[in-house]
């Protein structure tokens, strides 16, 4: 691995691929990040999501990944908060219906459950918190950063769209009219809750590695 490989902690590749295209950046004064999946680490740990919140759960899949691999490591936790369900599924979105990340039916269940719910409170928000952790080379304290962003939206009746992931396919964020599955893949990162938080955390993570940019 490079000097500057930064370790995204997920083996979901359409979750690669969309912090790959977020945290790389076309701006010619942001020098370009070496990303790494977990596919590159194949003993890499399982993390359990055993956190409260968005924020917890983060910083233990960025730790844990760091102090493997001994290299800077970002990692997320996200997830649909919907308001008639009092925040639910919040930092069980990808395990709601019981199986971890079985996105058709947590999708499902999470219809059924606001079936009789008037369309007026549908009213709903993605949340992510976004973490970086970097090692310290003599086994010192690591350094840690963590950031948290959201969009709100209100949910649909009925799933549309092929693009994205999870409950993306249900989700209308607040001034659209279309859903963030059926959005390109640039339109969704330029206001989804995980955009916003990877371009907030981008900073912190050219600090972390000590780069000087030009711009």
């Amino acid at each position: 691995m490079a000097d500057d490989t930064v370790v995204l902690a997920t083996r979901n590749a359409a979750k690669l691929r969309e912090l790959s295209r977020i945290l790389t950046t076309e701006d010619p004064g942001r020098p370009q990040l070496a990303l790494a999946g977990l596919d590159a680490f194949p003993g890499a740990p399982e993390v359990p999501e055993t956190g409260s919140t968005f924020e917890e759960n983060a910083l233990l899949k960025a730790r844990a990944i760091a102090a493997y691999t001994q290299l800077p490591a970002v990692a997320d936790d996200s997830g649909l908060c919907v308001d008639a369900l009092s925040g639910m599924p919040g930092v069980l979105s990808a395990r709601w219906a019981g199986g971890h990340g079985d996105d058709q039916a947590n999708l499902d269940l999470v219809l059924a459950q606001v079936a009789d719910v008037p369309q007026a409170r549908l009213g709903a928000r993605f949340v992510c918190a976004a973490a970086l952790v970097v090692p310290a080379p003599d086994g010192g304290t690591s350094r840690e950063w963590v950031v948290t962003r959201q969009v709100e939206g209100q949910l649909t009746r009925v799933p549309r769209g092929a693009g994205g992931f999870g409950y993306d396919p249900i989700f209308v964020p607040d001034g659209f009219e279309q859903t963030t599955a059926e959005m390109s893949a640039e339109a969704k990162d330029a206001i989804s809750h995980r955009g916003r938080a990877f371009r907030a955390l981008a900073p912190f993570i050219d600090e972390g590695l000590g780069r000087v940019l030009t711009a």
